[in-house]
């Protein structure tokens, strides 16, 4: 295995474990070690994920075998190690091949369809502790096997290298697994196996057939052409005398060409390859806690918006005082507004806070007058009765209250979560979304008989809660 000693010969030290005996003691890494570097940075954004201390517990809870997976991968970084996993249907040799990479039967072998169920795992001997470890998954197509396909797509996940292995063209599941591979790995190599099935000439074809295939999807030169476990073959021997013997004998696995893709690889981009993916995840998971701390944000603004709307509600339309109706609006909008500031963590003080309710409802009178002229009518009419009004009148006021702060609070709330930003369009187009967005009807019926229950329960429960 020429191969293996001139590879092991040009690898760095920590990896393997006969140059690192043959090779006498590097110098530190210097700042030009790209794969140092990517390393260190990959563990510093893993790090800051694990330790946020502004993550809420309910959004971890909710994340947990998230978090989970950048711990393994953080463990994985700190080794120093890289996994490399076969990704394929089912009974393509998967298991065949990571044994002819190994030189032993680690991984099982059956003829019964889908054998593999789990996972698996193997260090490649020719490393240390910090090395390269080969991991076997479920097939892909594994009939009621929806579960094994997706832990399949799991270790994929949190691999550096994939051998997307076939046993002929691409079908059309096969292919569009390759592009998903593809769009997450920066290194996949597509094996070929079973080659020995074939004549010279039917491999040449095939090979020329699954290049077209996969261009634009692979870079050119990941096409390798392998025979983990040659079929059995009889050999008819005839001694001295003429008598003829049989025996079955299984050629030797042919892997010479994808060991030397794949050493090259891992011996270019190993750490690289490593660092990517994690930073790759890191990423992903950042967007989804924000996603999901956003969701939090909202869950619980839903719960302040609301809670405001009745107290607004309450105070315009059973307030028996003409004047103060509008002063107690003014002030809950306000304090809704301060409170949604410390939900999304962005502190507003009252004047800053008042500016803001201002501008949502100057786009209000100009995108609402009709339900504007109904809450001034009820007004005028609470007036002429010297501040008593008909139940209707003041359901019907507290109603389209309830609906105004509502709105506003939405408004606030899109304002505060994009940054304190109305972003393009400005707060007109955001007010109009925000309106479009809601079915006014449904909540102004909600709305009154929320007044109305609150009525019914007596004067003490009519108050601002």
């Amino acid at each position: 295995m020429k191969i293996w000693k001139r590879v092991r010969a040009r690898w760095p030290r920590g990896w393997s474990k006969r140059a690192a005996d043959a090779a006498p003691e590097p110098p530190a890494p210097t700042p030009g070690d790209a794969g140092a570097r990517h390393l260190a940075l990959a563990r510093e954004s893993l790090r800051e994920l694990l330790e946020d201390p502004r993550v809420p517990e309910a959004v971890r809870a909710g994340l947990a075998e998230d978090y989970a997976r950048v711990r393994r991968l953080l463990d994985k970084l700190d080794e120093g190690s890289v996994h490399v996993a076969v990704y394929g249907r089912v009974s393509v040799g998967k298991s065949a091949l990571l044994n002819a990479l190994l030189g032993v039967e680690r991984f099982s072998v059956s003829p019964l369809h889908g054998e593999t169920r789990s996972s698996a795992h193997a260090q490649w001997d020719a490393f240390d502790a910090g090395g390269v470890y080969l991991i076997d998954t479920p097939g892909i197509n594994e009939v009621d096997g929806a579960a094994r396909a997706q832990l399949a797509r799991e270790v994929v996940a949190e691999s550096d290298v994939v051998l997307f292995v076939v046993d002929g063209d691409l079908t059309e599941v096969e292919f569009e697994a390759l592009k998903q591979v593809a769009d997450a790995h920066a290194a996949v190599l597509l094996v070929l196996n079973k080659a020995d099935r074939y004549t010279a000439e039917e491999r040449e074809r095939l090979r020329a057939v699954l290049a077209r295939r996969v261009a634009g999807v692979l870079p050119e030169g990941r096409l390798v052409l392998t025979s983990a476990r040659p079929a059995e073959r009889v050999r008819v021997r005839v001694d001295a005398q003429g008598r003829e013997s049989e025996s079955v004998e299984r050629p030797a696995a042919d892997i010479g060409a994808l060991e030397d893709r794949l050493w090259a690889v891992l011996e270019a981009e190993g750490k690289t390859l490593a660092a990517l993916n994690a930073g790759l995840f890191a990423g992903q998971l950042s967007e989804r806690v924000a996603a999901r701390v956003l969701e939090v944000k909202r869950e619980l603004g839903e719960r302040v918006i609301r809670m405001y709307s009745l107290a607004k509600g309450v105070a315009v339309g059973f307030n028996p005082l003409p004047g103060a109706d509008l002063v107690a609006a003014v002030t809950l909008d306000v304090s809704m507004v301060i409170h949604l500031g410390k939900v999304y963590g962005l502190p507003m003080s009252r004047a800053e806070a008042g500016r803001l309710v201002a501008v949502i409802a100057g786009q209000l009178v100009a995108l609402l007058g009709s339900a504007w002229t109904i809450n001034l009518a009820a007004a005028l009419l609470k007036l002429g009765s010297g501040g008593l009004s008909s139940l209707a009148t003041g359901t019907a006021q507290g109603a389209v209250a309830w609906y105004a702060t509502y709105v506003v609070g939405r408004a606030a709330e899109r304002y505060l979560a994009a940054g304190k930003s109305w972003g393009e369009g400005g707060a007109k187009r955001g007010v109009r979304e925000i309106l479009d967005s809601l079915d006014r009807d449904s909540l102004l019926k909600e709305a009154r008989a929320e007044l109305l229950a609150r009525l019914r329960r007596g004067p003490a429960s009519a108050k601002a809660p």
